[in-house]
């Protein structure tokens, strides 16, 4: 089983990366949070590694953070709550806001997550409320990506993500007009929490 890699950035996106490792490239899917903290192409990064197993795939998620790999693994214990659920969830919302969320009950909070009703919020609290860390590490953000149309890579994520096309130019617009020349990772993040509604 995989449990770490540390390779060369051939490729990465808001949903995953394909690390060059020794040769070899390993597609690997990551929430949002991963992804701000990912060098540009070329550069190493070093990942921890989730292994999941199917009968028709072997799929790795990476996480830069010990504390998103425990939420993760966490999460995908809920029943109904799948690893691809599991990392849209940490992709929606920041992992310190999820443990407070969760520790406090906060059902509105978790079901502006895509993918997350009512119910599976229900299910979320109650399984997890007592079993969340004090202690989350920091969000970090490194340097920006290259240039392009970025209003379009900005709503092509927020579209993986789950969003809506009205919700994702709400978004998007009014993370423009306070961050006009704001790096992709920083205007994705500040989307996300105007869609939020922090």
């Amino acid at each position: 089983m995989i449990a770490h890699l540390t390779g060369r950035v051939l490729r990465k996106s808001p949903q995953d990366v394909v690390l060059d490792v020794t040769g070899v490239g390993y597609k690997v899917l990551i929430p949002v949070s991963t992804f701000y903290r990912l060098p540009e192409e070329g550069g190493e990064a070093s990942l921890r590694i989730h292994t999941h197993v199917r009968e028709d795939a072997l799929l790795l998620f990476g996480f830069e953070s010990a504390a998103e790999q425990s939420l993760f693994e966490r999460l995908i214990e809920v029943a109904g709550v799948g690893p691809k659920l599991a990392l849209n969830v940490l992709s929606g919302i920041e992992a310190a806001d999820l443990v407070a969320a969760l520790r406090s009950s906060d059902l509105a909070r978790l079901t502006r997550i895509p993918g997350v009703g009512k119910k599976t919020a229900e299910r979320l609290v109650l399984e997890l409320k007592d079993k969340m860390p004090v202690v989350v590490e920091p969000q970090e953000t490194r340097e920006a990506s290259p240039p392009g149309s970025i209003k379009e890579d900005l709503l092509s994520a927020l579209g993986n993500l789950g969003y809506s096309r009205g919700e994702m130019e709400r978004g998007v617009d009014r993370a423009l007009k306070e961050e006009p020349e704001g790096r992709f990772e920083d205007l994705l993040r500040r989307s996300l929490r105007v869609l939020s509604g922090r």
